[in-house]
């Protein structure tokens, strides 16, 4: 079986070859924690988080740095004009950026170094620069001289027109060549800054990565990944300032990108009523899990419209799956011999296929269900166990199916009592039911107690009530179990 990614750099599918098999290193740039993660953000964490799985089954060891920039004009002016520390005005941003992601089921990277934890690594990195001929000072700045690279422009493949276009939010007179871009800005004024030879002041956004991942994967490592929107400027400066500082030909092997998300068909905009935040879908009640299968219904590289319609089908998708794991038994109470077998399951091979190849979750997700109906097919319980024991492990290359499937089933739905309806459709989402699990478990015990006692019209009373409430009964050999609806 080979691995391969799209490489962008290249623009072409190429077979993996880590630099050191033994230990296969990998950066994502991380959030800018000003505020909530919308559901943009999560896109990135979601889809290369299946890639850290995946690269995790097949090598022996991963290391997955993801960055938090805290260092921000706009987290800068909220500081200033707060007189609290950036750190102070960031954790609370960076510790539900964290949760939400958990939410997500994204692992926690390996290392999550924070900007402003490793800014004498950018003042070295620098000053190397400067050494080498590839910056400059002018007026307290410290710039990248982008003539100095010859080849600079190989990973966006944007003409010197293109490029002088993408860097004008920076153009300034004290700039050489208008495609010059910061290293290093005064601070002034009473905003946040570190001391450094060009005097106080603070580092540009594209020294950050290229100090950061230096420290904790080297000065070339096997692949570097963000959105789509980062190849320009953001990942051609990284590359800029790593190779010249380094003297190598290449800051990484491969360089992965995801596809832009739009919402309900159209750009995401607070102006156009339209901003998704993960905290807010997560109020809402869509289960974290739904979420993340949404996200992945569609090829990482492709482009992504998010909608409640197809959180709706995730969730759907979903029921499916976790209803074959729960009609064979996996989950709830004590771990029963299935159970665990499903935890010391190998992952199927079409499903490592499917990702091997360039990270195909949509051919991943109907894989999955493929195992699901081998599962409900299956003759007897020591098959459908091993059904389900594949389709768990398969799941987990994904981050799906890692709870407790009866669990999935008693969610409380969605609230979503003021959502707009698509045209010449019902909108999607119900006003949950207010009642309790403790209650459907008497009125269930009730029911069984009534059928017992051939009280037939009371069992299908109670069932009814319930239904009408918003839990549906699904009686089998072993006994009753409920869901919402």
């Amino acid at each position: 079986m080979t691995l391969a990614f799209h490489n962008t750099l290249t623009r072409r599918k190429e077979a993996f070859r880590p630099l050191d098999p033994a230990l296969v290193r990998m950066y994502v740039c991380g959030p800018t924690v000003y505020d909530y993660a919308h559901i943009g953000n999560a896109r990135p964490v979601v889809v290369f988080d299946v890639l850290y799985r995946l690269l995790r089954h097949l090598y022996p060891r991963v290391v997955y740095v993801r960055n938090i920039t805290d260092i921000d004009d706009k987290i800068n002016a909220r500081a200033a004009e707060t007189g609290r520390t950036i750190r102070e005005i960031t954790e609370v941003t960076a510790e539900a950026f964290r949760a939400d992601m958990a939410a997500l089921g994204a692992l926690p990277p390996d290392r999550e170094p924070r900007a402003t934890e490793h800014v004498a690594g950018m003042v070295e990195m620098i000053g190397t620069l400067l050494a080498r001929g590839h910056a400059y000072e002018a007026e307290g700045h410290v710039l990248f001289d982008v003539p100095s690279m010859p080849d600079y422009g190989r990973l966006s493949r944007r003409n010197r027109a293109e490029q002088i276009d993408g860097a004008r939010v920076e153009v300034a007179p004290y700039k050489r060549d208008p495609a010059d871009f910061v290293l290093w800005k005064p601070s002034a004024g009473g905003e946040p800054g570190w001391d450094s030879p060009w005097g106080f002041g603070r580092p540009g956004w594209h020294i950050e990565c290229s100090a950061m991942s230096r420290k904790y994967l080297g000065e070339t490592f096997d692949i570097h990944a963000g959105g789509i929107d980062l190849v320009f400027p953001h990942h051609e400066n990284e590359i800029a300032q790593s190779r010249c500082a380094h003297g190598t030909a290449a800051m990484a092997s491969v360089w992965m990108h995801n596809g832009f998300v739009t919402v309900e068909g159209e750009k995401m905009a607070k102006s156009a009523g339209n901003f998704r935040t993960v905290r807010e879908l997560l109020e809402q009640g869509w289960p974290g899990e739904a979420i993340r299968y949404a996200l992945l219904a569609a090829h990482y590289r492709a482009p992504l419209d998010h909608s409640r319609r197809g959180l709706a089908e995730a969730r759907a998708a979903l029921d499916r799956l976790h209803g074959a794991l729960r009609r064979a038994g996996a989950g709830g109470g004590a771990e029963p011999a299935e159970e665990a077998g499903a935890r010391r399951a190998a992952p199927s091979p079409a499903t490592v296929a499917a990702l091997s190849d360039d990270l195909n979750t949509p051919l991943a997700l109907s894989r999955l269900h493929e195992l699901a109906s081998a599962a409900n097919k299956a003759g007897d319980a020591g098959e459908r166990a091993a059904r389900a024991a594949e389709l768990r492990a398969s799941a987990g290359l994904v981050g799906l199916l890692q709870g407790d499937p009866h669990e999935w089933f008693q969610q409380a739905p969605v609230v979503e009592l003021s959502m707009r309806a698509e045209a010449g459709k019902p909108a999607v989402g119900i006003t949950p039911s207010a009642i309790e699990p403790a209650e459907i478990e008497r009125l269930i015990a009730e029911r069984a107690a009534a059928r017992k006692a051939r009280d037939f019209a009371e069992a299908d009373r109670i069932r009814d009530d319930l239904g009408a409430r918003g839990v549906l009964l699904e009686d089998g050999p072993d006994g009753t179990t409920w869901r919402r609806a």
